[in-house]
């Protein structure tokens, strides 16, 4: 990118051109107002997707492609801003000791910070700068760009930069789109005539609904050598309330057990407010799908260092080696197997994230919940020996976020992150140290899964815990919500720590729900006279039972014995039937003899068992196989273990502003 340098980053973060005014939000529109149009971009990129502003001569090129491109580069050093002010007020503000801030250093530091910076962040750019400053013999750099190279620009078509002189786009009905895109019919178009409309019928998705408004998509290759076509839509929803909630689910993070929720309610009068929960847990437990993922990245890593090794003995051969090309041979394979574990996992995440996200919104809709509270992943960071939660918090965590934000809005239910610093350290009911321990029966050993309070006696799962701290900040701190104004995310920065008690739900409710939901379940009894086809007469009585003797000694003649309900009844002789079939009871057959010789067994190695030959079926159709493949795409999703959705009211704990508990009444 030719523009990657500092003087161009103050140019365009100033945001004004030359004559004094401010540059349009149109990225395209600002560069040519700052002078940075160039001629047309280069016939691979137009035929790929026209990724930068460079240009080839004798190409002709419409000035609403160059737009596309122009657009493209513009969002790329707008984003570079935001890295660029966080880069800048570290090394105005670089302590002696990066690793050990003073609290005069922080307060410098956080002044000069944009808004919004996490502290994940702040240490994230402090290693960067500090490993720059080891490999150059402490010298700091003088800015983002020599901090970082050029960003690459990925080779799309945007679509949105153009008007409907270019292309447009009409919805046919409820399945099916109509886009069209002035393309060229050559790779190096000479003329206005190498230019021509291309008609693309796009099959509209199951979550596009009638309702759905559709913008300009995006078209973009893979590696397969197709087109691909990023459509977005939006639906209208209404507003979500900021404050107000009386009801809301909070949800902590884990490894394994992705989500752990605990629902909570805000009562008491407003000088005295307090959170009460049922202490129900809602889990999601995703354990085997994260060992299928921690086996595919070993399988990825191994690949790569494979591949790697490969390469790296090709370039020590050379070119006139015999096995040079064999080597690069081998690498290449290794390269397109890698991918497709990449594509695997990417795949893996985004069902995991979209269940997840549909799971904790369905709970959240159940229970009457009007907000999720999350814990913000700005401020968490993997530390010791917890590889896997940074794997998972870097790759699931926020497709998770964003899928449950887009659920959420759905369902008019509001999204909100709360700092998640302490979250695991105090406890939830009286705000004490808490204890952590690998198991409830071994609180003398120090682990992390348990938690337990000496003070109040508390002792249940961390994640559990740690979730009803999270519901508890985000109900009593709903005041210091702030709602972001370009990607509309609501976070509240200010904790508000307070103690949450146990109380319970009430019992006829909750009874006479799960009545209602067993007598649904059940089949229905057909209606009429019950009466047995085939029967003639009642059913006779039942003789009497005769009477149980109970003696430790050997029972007098004639007299009854009753063996006991709970004693099996084995027959020990074959029964005959009428047509004089013999039945034998299960178990060893004892009069067929047995064959001669060693028996398998104790170390006698049983006899081989012929494999029946493979019933050939013929040639499976291409389409077919491709069908079957997305078929165990889309179900060989492993298990995942989740708490069941269940439909209960929201109204539990104490009844107005009294601090009592609620008593097992009906609702």
């Amino acid at each position: 990118m030719s523009r990657w340098d500092e003087a161009s980053l103050d140019v365009l973060a100033a945001g004004v051109d030359k004559r004094g005014d401010a540059l349009p939000s149109k990225g395209w529109m600002a560069l040519r107002r700052l002078g940075w149009n160039t001629p047309a971009p280069a016939p691979a990129s137009v035929s790929a997707g026209c990724a930068g502003v460079g240009g080839t001569v004798g190409v002709y090129v419409s000035d609403r492609v160059r737009r596309a491109g122009q657009e493209q580069a513009a969002r790329t050093l707008r984003l570079a801003l935001y890295r660029r002010a966080v880069v800048m007020a570290l090394l105005a503000t670089w302590p002696a000791d990066p690793s050990r801030r003073s609290g005069v250093e922080w307060a410098a530091l956080r002044a000069r910070l944009p808004a919004g910076v996490g502290g994940a962040e702040i240490r994230n750019r402090t290693r960067q700068i500090r490993d720059f400053a080891r490999a150059h013999a402490g010298r700091l750099p003088s800015g983002l760009c020599e901090l970082e190279e050029p960003p690459t620009v990925t080779a799309l078509v945007l679509l949105a930069a153009m008007d409907r002189q270019q292309t447009t786009l009409a919805r046919l009905d409820e399945a099916w789109a109509r886009l069209r895109v002035k393309l060229p019919l050559c790779a190096a178009p000479v003329s206005r005539g190498d230019w021509a409309w291309h008609v693309i019928d796009l099959r509209l998705p199951a979550p596009v609904g009638p309702d759905a408004v559709l913008h300009a998509p995006t078209l973009r290759p893979t590696s397969t050598g197709r087109i691909a076509v990023d459509l977005p839509h939006s639906r209208p929803v209404p507003a979500t309330p900021a404050t107000g909630h009386r009801v809301a689910v909070g949800f902590d993070w884990g490894v394994n057990t992705l989500l752990t929720g605990a629902v909570g309610r805000l009562s008491g009068p407003q000088s005295a407010r307090r959170v009460v929960t049922d202490g129900r847990p809602l889990i999601f437990d995703a354990t085997a799908v994260s060992a299928k993922l921690h086996r595919l990245r070993t399988h990825r890593e191994h690949l790569a260092a494979k591949r790697d090794h490969y390469q790296a003995l090709a370039a020590s051969l050379g070119a006139p080696h015999r096995a040079w090309g064999v080597l690069l041979d081998k690498a290449a394979v290794l390269e397109r197997e890698h991918g497709r574990v990449c594509a695997r996992i990417r795949h893996l995440n985004d069902a995991l994230a979209w269940s997840a996200a549909r799971w904790a919104v369905d709970q959240a809709a159940a229970l009457g919940a009007s907000v999720i509270y999350l814990e913000d992943l700005a401020t968490l960071e993997a530390r010791g020996r917890r590889r896997g939660n940074g794997r998972l918090s870097g790759q699931v965590r926020g497709t998770v976020a964003e899928a449950m934000r887009h659920l959420a809005a759905k369902q008019h239910i509001a999204v909100v992150t709360v700092p998640a610093r302490g979250t695991s350290k105090l406890c939830p009911q009286c705000l004490g140290a808490l204890g952590h321990h690998p198991a409830p029966d071994r609180l003398g050993e120090r682990g992390w899964r348990w938690a337990h309070c000496t003070g109040c006696g508390l002792s249940l799962d961390r994640d559990h815990a740690a979730a009803r701290r999270i519901v508890s900040r985000g109900l009593l701190g709903q005041a210091h919500t702030t709602t972001d104004r370009a990607t509309h995310t609501r976070t509240i920065r200010t904790p508000a720590d307070g103690t949450v008690t146990v109380v319970r739900r009430p019992k006829k409710t909750t009874r006479r729900l799960r009545r209602a939901r067993r007598a649904a379940t059940i089949p229905s009894r057909p209606r009429g006279p019950k009466t047995t086809p085939g029967k003639t007469r009642p059913t006779p009585s039942r003789p009497a039972p005769a009477r149980r003797v109970r003696t430790t000694t050997r029972p007098k003649a004639g007299a009854t014995v009753q063996t006991s309900r709970r004693m099996p009844d084995v027959r020990t002789v074959p029964a005959t039937t009428p047509t004089g079939v013999v039945k034998r009871p299960a178990g060893h057959d004892t009069q067929t003899p047995a064959p001669p010789g060693p028996r398998p067994g104790h170390g006698v190695p049983a006899p081989p068992r012929p494999e029946p030959p493979p019933v050939w079926r013929g040639r499976l159709s291409r389409e077919t196989c491709r069908r079957r493949i997305h078929a165990a795409e889309r179900t060989g999703f492993h298990h995942v273990h989740a708490t069941e959705v269940h439909p209960l009211t929201p109204r539990f704990g104490p009844p107005g502003g009294s601090t009592r508990p609620r008593r097992a009444r009906k609702a």
